[in-house]
């Protein structure tokens, strides 16, 4: 039987054994309440406040900055809506082709009197900074600013400084979505100059179901939810003890050595690149002239259909995406690539292949033969 390959990472990772290894111990050892005022409970809390500072490291921020959510979409609304509720609604400046789970935060506090500034796109993927309105401090609105630091589908990094010198004279909040970044690339809370930062396990060979949020000390968010004391009482409910362990754990191993990870993890994306080309004829490597996380490859097959490519490679046992996880069950055309003024043959065929320090070279050698032999037989349909 034909052996699976699995090209969709920036949807989810395969947990690592070390990983599911550390959780089991932590369920057991410390399964009690981490509020309990008894050795166990007290246990199950040096568990939590280990991981806690142990991720804080890793992040560059304190670990009192540092709160453990259900993952990204979980936590990006609690920072958006948490920034929203302190003041008088005024403008969100967001550029295009966000991720659903800030597009559609965006959208609800939209409904409330919050007005969209949407900023554009270079055809590279980058954001038009130029597009930023004016900054003054006199006239202009409450403002709230958020980005995704790197982007789910073409793997964008964006370059900050352009809006922190907009900024310079008129401070706003910014809210970072580094769900693809965290865990990839090195990732300083302090330097990027954040006023939150969201992130999830699940996408650097963690659990589902824990990620984290990032407030910068002396920001006092409004709290979505009401009930215990837990997480300062920004995120009530009884910590899920493991899940952190499992957290901590993945991205400590994400980390370790991670330079020599990332080269090595951008040539075989660019090995798998080069063969997709060599063999495929005019492609299309979609956000190539900008830096980009090295394990991501949105690729373009002029001609071809990027949902009958979909399913075809599925059926050749590749799993690959079209674009977010969080919108796939959309047959609309990804709107990052709409955003980037791309032609309509290229976004309505572009594939998300995404890579794992876990992807060998004989996976990528083996993939780039199927979706070969995928490409020649759509293209006699």
């Amino acid at each position: 039987m034909t052996e699976p390959i699995y090209l969709d990472n920036n949807a989810t990772t395969l947990p690592r054994e070390e990983v599911l290894a550390a959780m089991q111990e932590a369920a057991y050892v410390g399964f009690a309440n981490p509020g309990s005022r008894h050795a166990a409970g007290r246990a199950a809390r040096r568990f939590l406040e280990d991981s806690r500072e142990a991720i804080a490291e890793i992040i560059d921020c304190d670990s009192s900055e540092l709160f453990f959510t259900s993952g990204g979409t979980e936590s990006t609304n609690l920072a958006l809506r948490g920034l929203a509720a302190r003041g008088k609604p005024g403008e969100i400046i967001v550029p295009a082709g966000e991720h659903p789970a800030t597009e559609e935060t965006v959208k609800s506090l939209c409904q409330h009197g919050w007005k969209l500034r949407e900023l554009k796109l270079h055809g590279t993927g980058l954001v038009d900074w130029s597009s930023l309105p004016t900054a003054d401090a006199e006239t202009s609105p409450n403002r709230i600013a958020t980005l995704l630091h790197a982007n789910n589908e073409t793997g964008v990094i964006q370059d900050l400084a352009p809006f922190h010198d907009w900024q310079q004279e008129s401070p706003i909040p910014l809210h970072l979505d580094a769900v693809q970044a965290v865990g990839k690339i090195p990732v300083s809370f302090r330097q990027l100059g954040a006023t939150t930062l969201s992130f999830g396990a699940h996408k650097f060979h963690g659990p589902r179901g824990i990620g984290g949020l990032v407030v910068r000390s002396g920001v006092k968010l409004a709290p979505q939810f009401t009930g215990g004391f837990q997480e300062r009482e920004l995120r009530p409910g009884t910590e899920p003890v493991a899940l952190a362990v499992g957290m901590a754990k993945a991205l400590e191993l994400a980390v370790a050595d991670q330079k020599a990870r990332m080269q090595q993890l951008a040539a075989l994306r660019d090995h798998f690149e080069a063969e997709l080309a060599k063999a495929c004829g005019p492609i299309v490597i979609n956000g190539a002239d900008a830096p980009r996380l090295p394990n991501t490859a949105n690729v373009a097959f002029p001609g071809i259909d990027g949902e009958a490519l979909l399913i075809t490679l599925d059926l050749e046992r590749i799993a690959c995406s079209l674009g977010s996880a969080c919108q796939s069950g959309s047959v609309e055309p990804s709107p990052v690539l709409v955003a980037m003024g791309l032609p309509k043959e290229v976004y309505h065929s572009s594939v998300r292949f995404s890579l794992s320090s876990l992807t060998t070279k004989e996976e990528i050698d083996e993939a780039v033969l199927r979706i070969v032999r995928v490409v020649e037989s759509l293209k006699i349909i």
